[in-house]
């Protein structure tokens, strides 16, 4: 698999994440539709977590970090959209340095077996992180709505 064709790939999810999130202001940052439920900074915050996430876990032995409890620790302490977005813009930027770094045979390396795309090559995570992305990009423009906000439209500038 083509590094720059993954690249480009992450640079799209990132893009349509941002334009159809920004909407939101730092003021909506607590913001959760009802209680037990991820605000507007932790869904965010999550988005980079977890692009962090499999890029760590694609590319060390011992495979995918488990410790969801741990991880949900971390995103419970997450506050300030803001804060959120900035971590992730770095862990895009990681990601994309760590994508453009590997030969395409490193991409193709197998994953270690495992309750996470177990023996798929390393570079599916890269649909896989877009997938996510835009989960929770969806999440987000419903708490966008629900602020009285209209989010833009992901794939095009209005």
């Amino acid at each position: 698999m083509d590094p720059k064709a993954l690249v480009v790939q992450l640079n799209s999810a990132k893009e349509y994440f941002d334009r159809s999130t920004r909407c939101l202001v730092e003021e909506d940052s607590a913001y959760a539709p009802a209680d037990g439920m991820m605000t507007a900074a932790q869904q965010v915050a999550h988005v980079a977590q977890t692009v962090d996430w499999f890029i760590e876990g694609a590319f060390r032995p011992e495979g995918f970090d488990m410790n969801f409890d741990r991880l949900m620790d971390e995103l419970n302490a997450v506050t300030s959209l803001a804060k959120a977005r900035a971590w992730l813009d770095r862990s895009f930027a990681a990601a994309e340095e760590a994508i453009a770094s590997r030969s395409p045979e490193e991409l193709s390396q197998r994953l270690p077996e495992g309750p996470v795309m177990g023996g798929a090559p390393r570079f599916a995570i890269v649909s896989a992180l877009a997938d996510h992305t835009a989960h929770h990009r969806g999440v987000l423009t419903v708490y966008s709505r629900l602020r009285g906000h209209v989010p833009a439209m992901p794939y095009m500038e209005a």
